[in-house]
This record gives C-alpha cells, structure tokens and sequence, in this order.
C-alpha cells in the first residue's frame, strides 16, 4: 500500500492538499462539479443553489431529481467537501462558500470543465 503524503499544491498560492484527498474530492462528478461552479463564484452560494445547478446540468430538474439530488449531496458529498476543508458550510443559513484551500484543485477542475470555459 502506497503511503505517499506529497501535496498537490496550485502556483500562486499557499493553498495545498494530499494528493489522495485531490483525487478523493475530484472522483466524483457532482463534487468535481459543485467545486468548479463555487470556483466561478464570489461568497457564499446558497444550498438550494447548488442543488439546482446539479439537477439542471443531469437533465430535466423536477421536483423529485432535485430532493434526490439534495440528500444525496447533503449526505455525501458535503461532508467530504467541509472535512477535507475546502468548504465551509452554515447549516443555520444553507450556505456554501469556497475556502482558500480549494484553489489547489483549480488547474484539475479547468480541465475538467474546458468546454464550459469557452
């Protein structure tokens, strides 16, 4: 079992993370993308936001795909993204904000995310 503790780190920073946690976080689609859309955004982004983005961007967004949606983030995914602190969640006001720590993981979501660039 591989043990390596090497950081990813993003040039112009002093933000980095284990390079396991980078793969961890960027796995999953609706991670990799909730973290490039609050790349895109100033403050904090509400909940429902999120949601929404993700049900839109899978498909038709019902009422149902979206409640889907939101346990499933709500359950996994945001508790991935707070531990690993790249984001702050306030429970009390639904609201998601990017924290500095995050911008390690910029270089890989711009490529994930070129077509939506242009």
């Amino acid at each position: 079992m591989n043990t390596d503790t090497t950081n990813v780190e993003h040039a112009d920073t002093d933000a980095s993370l284990p390079s396991n946690t980078v793969f961890e976080l960027l796995l999953e689609d609706r991670r990799r993308y909730t973290l490039y859309y609050l790349s895109r955004k100033v403050g904090t982004v509400t909940l429902d936001d999120v949601v929404d983005r993700l049900a839109h961007r899978e498909g038709t967004p019902t009422r149902d795909r979206r409640e889907e949606i939101r346990l499933e983030f709500h359950h996994n995914h945001l508790p991935k993204l707070t531990e690993s602190d790249v984001v702050a969640y306030d429970p009390d006001a639904e609201t998601i904000e990017r924290k500095p720590a995050a911008r390690a993981l910029d270089s890989y979501l711009e490529l994930a995310f070129v077509d939506d660039l242009r």
